[in-house]
């Protein structure tokens, strides 16, 4: 008896061991599993933090458009023309302000209001040919667009999505820590151009109109955006952003106002110098 009881000893160590031997084998497994899954989330991260900005997508205007009559052609190719240039500066938008904001950022303040520009184009359009064929309706459907998005908002140093309008205050003077959280959006103050036109032919007046109008309205236009991308992006934000572009939508403007009285009148020249705009904090 007392030679069997080494031998039922070492079974019960071989038993043991056996056992400890698969459980350490387990753990090593959910620890390379875990770390695997922790790997594969740190990637899926960096991933959508890099992703591109994405472009819009508008439906085609002109095929839609009836027999356009010679008196609009001059007109309705302008505004054709700057359809295709609010998609360029949209995509442009999208590149730029990449990571910021929260998860609705580039539908809220890139899609929407690209629609609404595209709306004010649209009608201009339609009222051109009115003037002197059956004016055209329901174009306002193809005004909306969508975005086709190559990533997930996010990333950098943008705003919670839940963040209120004012804890988002501030980007456009500078995303310094949590410092430009507190200030004003601003506004954007620009040359009256108006004053400095000649005389308007009757001609031109109906389209000079619509023009110095489309002038508010891109000012407003302008305090609006500030208003919605406040918190956003870096020091020179607002400016590059925002007041930059305006700029050259007034250029674009202004350069139709000079026309239109162009073509029955001496085109006022020099009216250029009124389109920059200045940011008041």
């Amino acid at each position: 008896m007392s030679r069997a009881l080494p031998k039922y000893n070492k079974r019960r160590v071989a038993i043991i061991g056996g056992v400890a031997a698969v459980a350490l084998s387990g753990a090593v497994i959910a620890g390379s599993a875990l770390a695997g899954e922790t790997s594969k989330n740190t990637n899926s991260q960096a991933a959508r933090t890099k992703a591109s900005p994405g472009t819009v997508s508008c439906p085609a205007v002109a095929p839609s458009l009836p027999a356009i009559p010679a008196s609009a052609k001059a007109e309705v190719d302008r505004n054709l023309a700057l359809l295709d240039t609010q998609i360029a500066e949209a995509n442009k938008r999208l590149v730029d302000t990449v990571g910021q904001g929260g998860a609705n950022f580039a539908q809220n303040a890139i899609v929407g209001p690209l629609k609404d520009k595209r709306v004010a184009t649209i009608n201009r359009i339609a009222t051109a040919i009115g003037r002197t064929a059956a004016k055209p309706t329901g174009l306002d459907s193809l005004a909306a667009c969508t975005l086709n998005a190559g990533g997930a908002a996010g990333g950098g140093a943008a705003a919670s999505p839940s963040a209120s309008p004012t804890q988002q205050a501030g980007g456009n003077t500078g995303n310094t820590g949590n410092t430009g959280n507190t200030n004003a959006a601003g506004t954007v103050s620009c040359p009256a151009v108006a004053p400095s036109l000649p005389a308007i032919p009757a001609s031109a007046k109906a389209e000079v109109d619509r023009n110095l109008a489309l002038l508010d309205t891109q000012i407003a236009e302008a305090n609006k955006r500030l208003v919605d991308t406040v918190g956003q992006g870096g020091a020179n934000f607002a400016q590059n952003a925002i007041v930059g572009p305006l700029k050259d939508k007034r250029v674009a403007t202004i350069n139709r106002i000079a026309t239109a009285i162009g073509r029955t009148a001496a085109k006022p020249t020099g009216l250029d110098s009124l389109a920059a705009c200045t940011l008041n904090k």
